[in-house]
C-alpha cells in the first residue's frame, strides 16, 4: 500500500526534526511574506501537498518497469531529506546554513521532497499523483523565490555571495 511509503517520509521530516531540535519544526513551518502570484502558489503548494499525501493513502505500489527507478528515487530522496534535516537542525550562528547539502543546493529539502515523491509516483504508476507532483513542484519554485527574497532582506551580502556559489536546486 502506498500509505506505507509515507512512514519513512514523516519519520525523517518530522520525527528526526523533533528529536534533534524542536525549534526547527517551527522554523521549517515558516513561510516568508508572499507577494502577487506567490500567494496563489502558496495555496497550490498546500493543496498539492495534501493531494500527494492523501493520494498515497489510497494508491498501491504496482509492479512495473519503473519499480527499481522508483525505489532508488525514493531512497535517494529520503537520504537527502535526512541529511538536510540534520543540517537544518544545527543552524549556523549567523543564521545562514551553508554546510552539508546546503553546500551543493540552496534548497536541498525541497529537492529531497521532489525526489521522494517522484519515486512514489513511479512506484504507484499513478497519473493523478504525477499531476499533483507537477503542481507541487511548480508552486514550490514560487515559494522558493519568496524565500530567496526574504533571505536577501535578512542576510544581505552574505546571502548574495552564497547565491553566487551555490545553485538553487542542484
Amino acid at each position: 500500500m502506498g500509505v506505507l511509503l509515507l512512514v519513512p517520509f514523516f519519520l525523517g521530516r518530522f520525527g528526526l526534526m523533533a528529536l534533534l531540535d524542536r525549534g526547527a519544526l517551527i522554523r521549517a513551518a515558516h513561510f516568508p511574506p508572499m507577494e502577487g502570484g506567490e500567494r496563489a502558489a502558496y495555496w497550490v503548494y498546500q493543496f498539492s501537498t495534501a493531494a500527494l499525501l492523501l493520494g498515497l493513502c489510497f494508491a498501491r505500489v504496482r509492479p512495473s518497469r519503473f519499480l527499481l527507478a522508483g525505489g532508488v528515487c525514493c531512497g535517494v530522496g529520503w537520504l537527502l531529506l535526512l541529511w538536510s534535516v540534520a543540517e537544518f537542525c544545527a543552524p549556523a550562528e549567523e543564521g545562514l546554513r551553508q554546510m552539508g547539502p546546503y553546500r551543493f543546493s540552496r534548497n536541498p529539502m525541497y529537492l529531497a521532497y521532489f525526489l521522494f515523491f517522484a519515486g512514489c509516483v513511479l512506484l504507484t504508476a499513478s497519473w493523478p499523483l504525477a499531476a499533483a507532483l507537477a503542481c507541487f513542484q511548480g508552486s514550490a519554485h514560487w515559494i522558493i523565490l519568496a524565500e530567496e527574497r526574504w533571505c536577501l532582506e535578512n542576510f544581505g551580502e552574505r546571502y548574495r555571495q552564497y547565491r553566487k556559489r551555490v545553485r538553487r536546486y542542484f
